[in-house]
């Protein structure tokens, strides 16, 4: 068990009344990312419009080396950054086939930052969106690979399902039987929430995260890995997007060879800096993903196991399933009215309709587990 819990008192401090059992919606930020928040300011005092360069060179440059070796990534400068990865997903959308209906595989059970762009698109007959269904998840990647072998353009799918904490295992498996098709692993419940080792799929699929969960970063700062050659030329592109290739070019409108080619265009740099003050953190105290993903999980254990208001039995990935992500998940009638109660009781915790979700990270003990079961039973 780790107690890194002194590492985030700004955030513990500020309601200590406050349970936050969300850190798979909006985890604390860590102690060490406010003097980044503060650099960023003084930066832009100090250098005024001549903060871009060290922001898009050294500072972006350092980052990427941080993601990278997290990732396993042989090549940092596949990596690019956005305020969110919806602009990601505009931009891989508009890169599509024209000319025809391009062919989009998902499951139910994508986040809205892709489902509801795609679900609008398909309603105008843009694309010709198939969805598989996400549960049982034992399921799901069979009817992936199955879907996939059918011929696609553009292949979505979550490592971590935000409906329920499901790890969708097997991905080689599924790039095998994409052929052609753009694939796209949305890796934000995975990322600093469990190991992840993107290597062998570096040169094949994109991959998008970012700082306002695990990786403890905040908002306004998200990334995707480009697989070389893919998609070289975004419809949806920004003036960004031409740095590393200013010199123009006989081809129509030029872009950078790297990641950069999916940049948008002018946004905060704070959250950049966060993030990378974050991950620098992890790394002066020595823990390494393995031990978050352990840590998360011993704590999930000690709640199930203390837990006599609610059925272990509606979890809907049960402890017995090591593949699941760093928060458990509830189906339950009463969802709705236990979020109430609980947020009467200063717990924090998250719901998606009957699903109740309850987060587990660094920032916790097993004593705010115990204080979080004590509430649940006075209620």
């Amino acid at each position: 068990m780790l107690d890194l819990a002194a590492h985030f008192n700004g955030f513990l401090r500020a309601d200590p009344r406050r349970l936050h059992f969300a850190a798979h919606s909006h985890h604390p930020w860590p102690d060490a990312t406010r003097a980044a928040h503060m650099h960023v300011w003084d930066d832009a005092a100090r250098l005024m419009d001549g903060k871009w360069g060290p922001i898009l060179g050294d500072k972006l440059a350092a980052l990427r080396a941080r993601i990278a070796a997290l990732l396993g990534l042989p090549d940092p400068s596949t990596l690019v950054f956005a305020p969110n990865t919806h602009e990601f997903a505009a931009r891989i959308l508009a890169s599509l086939p024209s000319g025809r209906t391009p062919r989009v595989l998902c499951t139910d059970a994508e986040f809205m930052s892709f489902a509801r762009q795609a679900e609008r698109l398909a309603e105008d007959g843009l694309i010709d969106l198939h969805r598989v269904p996400a549960e049982p998840a034992r399921d799901c990647m069979p009817r992936l690979i199955e879907a996939a072998r059918q011929g696609f353009d553009l292949i979505w799918v979550s490592q971590v399902f935000f409906t329920s904490g499901a790890a969708l295992e097997g991905l080689q498996a599924l790039a095998d039987a994409a052929g052609d098709a753009v694939l796209v692993i949305d890796g934000y419940h995975s990322f600093m929430a469990m190991p992840v080792d993107f290597s062998p799929l570096a040169s094949r699929a994109f991959f998008t995260a970012g700082g306002y969960k695990y990786a403890m970063g905040g908002e306004g700062c998200c990334f995707m890995h480009c697989p070389p050659g893919w998609l070289p030329r975004p419809r949806n592109t920004g003036w960004f997007a031409a740095f590393g290739a200013l010199d123009g070019g006989a081809g129509g409108v030029s872009y950078a060879a790297d990641g950069r080619r999916f940049m948008g265009a002018t946004f905060d740099p704070a959250g950049i800096y966060r993030l990378h003050a974050a991950l620098n953190w992890v790394a002066s105290v020595g823990v390494t993903v393995a031990d978050i993903h352990a840590h998360a999980h011993a704590l999930q254990a000690r709640f199930v196991a203390g837990l006599s208001v609610l059925d272990p039995a509606r979890l809907v990935v049960p402890l017995a399933n090591p593949a699941r992500g760093n928060f458990l998940t509830f189906d339950l009638d009463d969802a709705q009215a236990w979020q109430a109660r609980l947020a009467a009781a200063h717990v924090v915790t998250d719901r998606r309709g009957r699903r109740l979700r309850f987060g587990f990270g660094i920032y916790q003990r097993e004593a705010e587990v115990d204080e979080l079961l004590a509430r649940m039973h006075a209620l």
